[in-house]
């Protein structure tokens, strides 16, 4: 090879790694961007109580980025997280009211159950009855809104008792106990997606379908099992929104599942599938809630805080294609 031609060659190769690096650390030095220009403009906003809450707000999201992570990284997409979250955390409301007497543990079992149920449901539909998985899910998100308004007419469920309250609102030290079932779950899903078998599956059927299944793999088990793991995670959101709030509320959860989306494709997981990181979807999830958190502390309309997220879902969309290029 003459030396222009290394010199092309050497050329390309800087140019790729540059790519690469901006596809993989891109999410976290906006995050960082996010942080500082929000902080010039309020500089409260790394107040310790505001720290608290925006990672209380970021567990309840980051549950559902976390169980659809699990899903897009096999080609799929879960449009039901946000309704069962909502059908979840109404049903261990119902159950969680004071005048019942019910132990907190059956409330949030309840609960668990619910998002369970539709996991099966969705995981069977689309891995053995092949119902495209935007369809199906989509089906699920319809359902699971009949049935939390078929509990209580479209009305609140007020007076839970304390103890399921603290499930939302309360803390253990200065650690809000959402972070901590958040961390705990971060932990399990961490090693069953980097250092198990399980998780190789995953990234290989996401990969190519086919030839995951040619090696043997039993791909339809691994959709099965994503769906089921998106169904529980979202209900444990539900549980979580509906403790803090304190009241059983037939909104929680709507239009969650965008949000969902968006916290996964922004952390570099692909949407086509066999492509991504967990920790990047932490990163998502932390600018999706410093971004609203930002907003609100601006004083901007929710109207535009929807304009703003809208985009911001468009533009990840938008860097994923070009990165898959």
């Amino acid at each position: 090879m003459s030396g222009a031609n290394k010199q092309k060659a050497a050329v390309r190769q800087r140019k790729m790694t540059k790519k690469q690096f901006i596809a993989t650390y891109g999410s976290l030095i906006g995050l960082i961007a996010l942080i500082i220009i929000i902080t010039v403009i309020r500089p409260r906003f790394l107040g310790g109580a505001n720290i608290r809450n925006v990672l209380r707000n970021a567990s309840i999201n980051g549950l559902l980025a976390v169980g659809m992570t699990f899903v897009v990284l096999t080609g799929g997409i879960d449009l039901s997280v946000g309704a069962i979250m909502g059908c979840a955390g109404m049903y261990s409301a119902y159950f969680a009211q004071a005048v019942l007497g019910y132990p907190v543990i059956v409330a949030v079992l309840i609960g668990l159950a619910v998002g369970l149920a539709f996991g099966l449901f969705n995981g069977f539909c689309i891995a053995y009855l092949r119902v495209p998985a935007f369809v199906g899910t989509l089906g699920a998100m319809s359902v699971a809104d009949g049935l939390k308004f078929l509990l209580t007419d479209a009305k609140p469920i007020p007076n839970l008792n304390e103890e399921f309250e603290f499930i939302g609102g309360g803390s253990i030290g200065p650690i809000p106990v959402p972070c901590i079932i958040m961390v705990i779950v971060l932990i399990i899903c961490f090693v069953l997606l980097y250092k198990t078998r399980y998780g190789r599956y995953v990234f290989a059927v996401g990969g190519n379908q086919n030839a995951a299944h040619v090696s043997g793999i039993n791909t339809k088990k691994i959709i099965f099992s994503v769906y089921i793991l998106a169904g529980v995670l979202s209900a444990l959101a539900g549980i979580i929104m509906t403790a803090r709030v304190t009241s059983g509320v037939t909104s929680t959860g709507d239009g969650y599942e965008t949000d969902a989306i968006a916290m996964v494709v922004i952390g570099g997981t692909s949407l086509a599938g066999g492509k991504g990181r967990l920790w990047g979807t932490i990163v998502g999830i932390m600018i999706m809630q410093v971004l609203s958190t930002g907003l609100d502390m601006l004083g901007v309309n929710t109207y535009y805080q929807m304009l703003v997220k809208g985009f911001v879902v468009i533009g990840a969309v938008m860097l994923d294609s070009l990165s898959s290029d």
